[in-house]
Parts: C-alpha cells; structure tokens; sequence
C-alpha cells in the first residue's frame, strides 16, 4: 500500500483491539477497491475518547469506526446521526463530511443480513430473541430487530439499570416488545432462555480475555435454538462449544462483522465494497493464513 498526502485515513476506537480483524479485511477491501485510504487501531476508552475523536476532526480522515466500550459514549461528540442511529443511541460508524461528523450504525444491519444468510429458517415475526448483554452492540441488533417485527425480545445483562435503559427505548422508539430480565434471578432467566428461538451472546465474554468464561449455563439451552455470538475471534466462543454441545445450531459474528464492515466502507468511500475479497480476507484470517 503506497501511502501519500491524499490517503484517507480510517480508525477503529476501542479497547481491548488485538483480537479484531477489520482492519486486515478493511485494507484487503481498499486494495481490491483502488481506494486511497488506510485502516489502523487506536485503543482508547469511554475516559479519552472525546480528546481522540477532536483530534481526528482536524486530520485527513474519512472517518471512524467504534467498538465496545465507546458506542453508546461517541453519540455526545457527533455533530449528527442517522435517523435509525440516533434512535438507537449508538453508533460504530463515523462519517466526516465538510468537517462535520455523522453518526451510523452498520451492526444491525450487518447482523441482520448474515442471519437472514446463515440461519433462513429463522422468521423473525415469529421469533422470540432473548439478548445477552447491553451495550452497543446489542443495542443495535435489537432495534433492527424490533424494526423488523420481531415477536419478543428478552434483555439481560449484569447491570440492570442498562438492560432498563435500552428495553425502554426498545419500547418507546421501535415497538413494545422488549422486556427486561435480571440476570440474578436465575429461575426467571432459565425460563426466558428455554421460551426464546435464538439466544444472542452480546456481553463480550469469551474473547481472548475472557475466553473461559460464557453468560450463561448450558443447561438453560435446548437443541432447538439458534446461538448467535458476535464475537469472531474464537471462531467459536465457550458459549458457542457449550451450545453445540447441547445440539444447537451456532452462528458466530463473522457474517455481521463483514456485512457491517461493507456497509461502513460504502459510507466513507462512496463506492460499492468488494464483498468478496472481503470475505476472502476472513477466511483466509480463520484458516491462518
């Protein structure tokens, strides 16, 4: 990659950053694109973010890219958001046009196109969802899926107050159909999880750092559920072996994460992304080449 005075520069903000791969599958994209432009990491938290995002406002970037912990946080430094961004209150995808930064959010949609890929028996009007966790992440996913006529969504995470705040909004912004669990009261969550079709592991655990840990016991899952993890990197998490352990079908975030990533490159860029080598790129990454 020649890089020069005109190359665009794009940043992913977040922490922890060494398990993604966007920005190996990003720059495979700019290459097979012919776009001038470069992907780089910034680790940086809720606590610095506002100091980093003012100083990309002034340098040569098309824009940015958001992960946990800064999706909900980054909504305070944008200029402006997407109507369906700002109704979700969180963003991983930052346009700057004529110095002006425009908040997006490709993760529901990039989920929603792998589901709608990878798992088409799932009929989301007829689907009950039960999500793990709280944060950008699943905040996303949720809206877009009560945008889409989900049937019933359960939320759960280890801070109520959280899963309170985003089942409101759900409620209030989408459709009522969002409902709060406590993730303490272990009767009610193992009731929930056996009523729901597809069981949604958002909360990041099972990453590299936490790779020993899962949300939930696998003695709440049944063979007749879909688990989905948006997590990549394990291919598969502790929660995904324990599900397919029980005899349920498993879905990892590969397909959101490059359905996202085409998305985000489309808004920076202007120009249509190669899926393809995109996808190329992923699996080239999982198969360790």
């Amino acid at each position: 990659m020649q890089i020069d005075i005109n190359t665009k520069m794009v940043t992913l903000l977040g922490k922890p950053l060494s398990q993604s791969y966007a920005a190996r599958m990003q720059n495979a994209a700019y290459k097979a694109a012919g776009l001038n432009m470069i992907y780089f990491y910034t680790e940086v938290e809720n606590d610095h973010l506002g100091d980093v995002i003012n100083g990309i406002r002034h340098m040569n970037f098309a824009g940015f890219a958001v992960t946990k912990p800064n999706k909900v946080e980054v909504m305070k430094y944008v200029d402006e958001a997407d109507p369906l961004c700002e109704k979700m209150n969180a963003s991983n995808t930052v346009v700057i046009k004529d110095g002006r930064l425009i908040a997006y959010n490709t993760d529901g949609i990039g989920f929603l196109r792998s589901l709608q890929e990878e798992a088409p028996e799932i009929d989301i009007t007829k689907s009950v969802f039960f999500c793990l966790g709280a944060g950008g992440a699943a905040r996303a996913i949720c809206s877009v899926l009560a945008y889409n006529g989900a049937k019933k969504l359960y939320v759960a995470s280890r801070t109520y107050s959280k899963v309170e705040e985003l089942v409101n909004d759900i409620n209030e912004k989408f459709a009522p159909v969002a409902e709060a669990v406590d993730m303490q009261d272990e009767k009610t969550m193992k009731e929930k999880v056996a009523e729901s079709d597809v069981i949604m592991n958002n909360t990041g655990l099972g990453m590299p750092v936490s790779i020993d840990k899962t949300p939930i016991p696998k003695e709440y899952l049944n063979s007749r559920q879909l688990c989905f993890d948006a997590t990549y990197n394990p291919a598969k998490t502790k929660f995904l072996k324990e599900a397919e352990e029980v005899g349920c079908k498993i879905m990892n975030g590969l397909g959101m994460s490059l359905y996202q990533g085409a998305a985000q490159i489309e808004l920076w860029s202007g120009k249509e992304a190669p899926i393809e080598a995109m996808r190329k790129e992923l699996l080239d990454i999982i198969s360790g080449k």
